[in-house]
């Protein structure tokens, strides 16, 4: 979970706009709107929820491994913040 104010701030916005999302898709449903709306709207919720599941899940990885002890492995901790950068790029890739 995110645990600085302003990075929670910034997570229930983005509740917020997916829940605003669902709410509209719903009425769409209801009102018998195109598949081809509704399927975009899916696409538009189904990006919001990746990425803040991205966001928890860098948040996660930053939290277990950036208080992590690098001991005699690790000489440089920059080195391990180098490859946690690179963890969360790849998650950030492949949920988008």
């Amino acid at each position: 979970m995110p645990h600085d104010p302003a990075e929670k701030k910034r997570a229930i916005t983005r509740l917020r706009r997916i829940r605003g999302q669902a709410d509209a898709l719903e009425k769409a449903i209801a009102a018998g709107t195109s598949c081809g709306d509704v399927l975009q709207q899916l696409a538009a919720m189904r990006g919001g929820i990746n990425g803040l599941m991205a966001t928890v899940l860098e948040g996660h990885v930053r939290e277990t491994f950036g208080h992590a002890d690098c001991g005699a492995a690790c000489d440089d901790p920059s080195h391990l913040h180098a490859q946690i950068d690179e963890v969360a790029q790849l998650m950030r890739s492949y949920l988008k």
